[in-house]
């Protein structure tokens, strides 16, 4: 009886967290806050058993205010990170920084170190006939703003750029639907009824695009699985009996969808063309009005426009960019084993380059899609090389967004100019050992406010009593 009994209270308390869990991906900011804030009570009472720190880290989580493919908050994504013991973790939107201030509010509550980035696409100028890391698009290159801690100011450059940006990117979105929905022609989506509420702030995706032709056309269809296979059979010219497999299966149908009706080649794909991207210049020039940090991204080393990463780190490196992100786990979690081969070499090379030039690496898994894993898999001999790069970029990356946020001392403050000029290398060594010794909570910072008016070797020392 008394086992019963006890089995019911620990199955209620089960059935508490799986709620508030749930909570934390609301739409609503203050119904995620008080989750989150109800899971950390629970967590410090001991009802929750955090794991220890490992030195995992994932600076690249997408979130629900861009796109998560389990439809995860930055809150969300905190937690998650705390029960998988990651060392450091990161969120990098599409376009928005949206969800910075909650996710790194968050990290302070749960004692989690956290760094925020934004994504978008640029133009480089000099790579105009070459295809960098933007399937088929010669110029056009993925690009970040990373280690971002703040809003930019109504009015300032940075705001009314990041703004402009996302205006691109819907302007690029109803294109593409435009044309879409004259293709297929019994399903027609309405931007404003049907893809914008499927986020939490508006900025909406080509996978949003996706999610919202996929429930039209079970709308229109009535569910009716036979006509609904046959209207994606015509429609992504297949079999009727691939398409009645894909209907059950989701991740897979809208790979196919995005591959037939908006990738290049496709009936909705939008050429680039002058003024469907930002230039590269105008996105450093918002990172740095920000004090974040313009950061390169790389592939996977097979197109021309990265078959000399070392030139091409030079000549960003000229325009500002510090740093670079990696998502390890396309350059080496491959079956084919002369395909991984020449892409773990290229892995190789670009880490060397980074290291080279002073560039600190950020990684992570995106989670934008299905089958992408939580965290890469540190364990991997792949990795192994690498590992020791991948936490020390962590480190910076953290150790930067504490001191900016807290102590407006960042990377890309005037005191970081003041005292380290064009010392990339050691302006980097500098905010990786900072990384390495602060605690994920603003305490210790505000205690040491006079931290801005010292020297790098004072700040240090400061830290570390």
């Amino acid at each position: 009886m008394i086992i019963s009994v006890i089995r019911g209270i620990m199955d209620l308390a089960d059935d508490a967290i799986v709620r508030l869990e749930d909570e934390l991906n609301s739409f609503d900011s203050f119904e995620r806050a008080d989750a989150l804030c109800s899971l950390s009570v629970r967590a410090e009472m001991g009802e929750i058993v955090l794991p220890r720190t490992s030195n995992k880290v994932n600076l690249h989580f997408h979130t629900f205010f861009s796109y998560n493919v389990n439809g995860w908050s930055p809150s969300r994504i905190a937690w998650e990170s705390a029960k998988h013991g990651l060392l450091i973790s990161g969120i990098v939107d599409f376009d928005v920084l949206d969800g910075t201030e909650e996710f790194l509010a968050a990290g302070e509550l749960i004692h989690l170190r956290t760094t925020a980035a934004l994504e978008t696409r640029v133009f480089i100028s000099e790579y105009f006939d070459k295809v960098i890391n933007s399937p088929n698009e010669p110029g056009i290159a993925y690009f970040m703003a990373a280690g971002c801690f703040k809003q930019p100011p109504p009015g300032s450059p940075a705001h009314d750029s990041l703004r402009q940006m996302r205006e691109m990117a819907e302007r690029r979105n109803t294109q593409v639907m435009e044309r879409v929905n004259a293709f297929l022609q019994r399903v027609q989506l309405d931007y404003e009824a049907d893809v914008i509420p499927l986020t939490p702030s508006g900025n909406a995706t080509e996978r949003h695009l996706l999610a919202a032709y996929d429930a039209k056309a079970r709308e229109v269809f009535l569910n009716d699985e036979c006509t609904l296979a046959a209207f994606w059979a015509n429609a992504l010219e297949i079999s009727c009996d691939e398409a009645a497999a894909l209907v059950m299966d989701t991740p897979n149908l809208h790979e196919n969808m995005r591959a037939k009706l908006m990738k290049f080649g496709g009936v909705g794909y939008v050429s680039p063309s002058a003024g469907s991207f930002p230039s590269v210049e105008q996105v450093i020039e918002m990172a740095l009005g920000m004090q974040a940090i313009p950061t390169a991204t790389w592939l996977d080393g097979a197109n021309p426009g990265e078959s000399d990463m070392p030139a091409m780190f030079e000549l960003l490196a000229s325009k500002g960019v510090a740093a670079l992100n990696i998502i390890p786990d396309r350059n080496w979690n491959i079956k084919n084993s002369d395909e991984k081969a020449a892409k773990l070499a290229n892995l190789q090379a670009v880490v060397e380059a980074a290291r080279e030039i002073g560039f600190p690496i950020c990684i992570g898994t995106e989670m934008n899609k299905v089958g992408l894993p939580f965290v890469d898999d540190f364990s991997a001999p792949e990795l192994a090389p690498f590992i020791e790069d991948f936490v020390e970029g962590a480190n910076f990356f953290w150790g930067h967004t504490a001191l900016a946020r807290n102590v407006d001392i960042g990377f890309s403050s005037e005191w970081a100019d003041h005292h380290f000029g064009d010392d990339r290398l050691a302006r980097s060594r500098f905010y990786a050992n900072v990384g390495k010794i602060i605690s994920p909570n603003e305490e210790s910072l505000l205690a040491a406010s006079n931290l801005r008016t010292g020297s790098p070797i004072e700040v240090l020392r400061a830290l570390q009593r």
